[in-house]
């Protein structure tokens, strides 16, 4: 984030409202993230980002199994054949 302030409105159309360019911009905002939501106790709205995760291995939590793995000598071992 650059720091410097930004300042920006947007108008509500039924249950929806834009996020101005110069804030998405600013954020990183893109097409599929999510906006999460607090009210804080002042009255104030914090709002987090939750960027969208792509790819082959968006949803890949990492290995939990009950053995050690080596890739170095586990690799073949995993369904790669090296003739």
């Amino acid at each position: 984030m650059s720091g410097e302030r930004i300042d920006a409105e947007s108008k509500v159309s039924g249950n929806q409202a834009n996020i101005p360019v110069q804030i998405r911009r600013e954020l990183g905002i893109d097409d599929g993230d999510q906006l999460r939501w607090h009210i804080e106790d002042d009255g104030s709205v914090r709002i987090q980002v939750i960027q969208q995760q792509t790819g082959t291995f968006a949803e890949f939590d990492g290995y939990e199994g009950e053995t050690d793995t080596n890739v170095t000598t586990d690799h073949d071992a995993w369904g790669v054949d090296v003739e």
